[in-house]
């Protein structure tokens, strides 16, 4: 799984307030500068600080979450550019750079050594 198909599924239970702030803050995170490990730890705050309605929401999303978290973030270290373009979504950003500074913005957002 992909983070953009993490925010599909995320999506899916956006009739819950606290599901709908979480996809909101998911999306936001693909235009800013914020890094990977930032990210993590908003989410994880997130999980542990948010009251989603239904319990078998909360565990499901935060079961894809956490093996998401897992393979792209954890393992980011062991992960090709593309392969961090791919897993974070950020092809369209990347290509779209006109700058070689935001291509750099980039590479620091995916831990990458430019």
């Amino acid at each position: 799984m992909n983070y953009d198909e993490y925010i599909e599924e995320v999506e899916r239970f956006s009739d819950d307030e606290v599901v709908a702030r979480l996809a909101k803050h998911l999306s936001e995170w693909k235009q800013d500068d914020t890094d990977a490990t930032k990210l993590a730890d908003s989410i994880e705050r997130f999980f542990g600080n948010s009251w989603i309605e239904r319990k078998e929401t909360h565990s499901h999303l935060y079961h894809l979450w956490s093996t998401f978290k897992k393979e792209a973030i954890e393992g980011i270290g062991g992960l090709t550019m593309n392969e961090r373009l791919y897993f974070f979504g950020l092809f369209e950003r990347f290509d779209n750079s006109q700058s070689e500074t935001a291509r750099k913005v980039i590479y620091a957002k995916l831990c990458a050594k430019t």
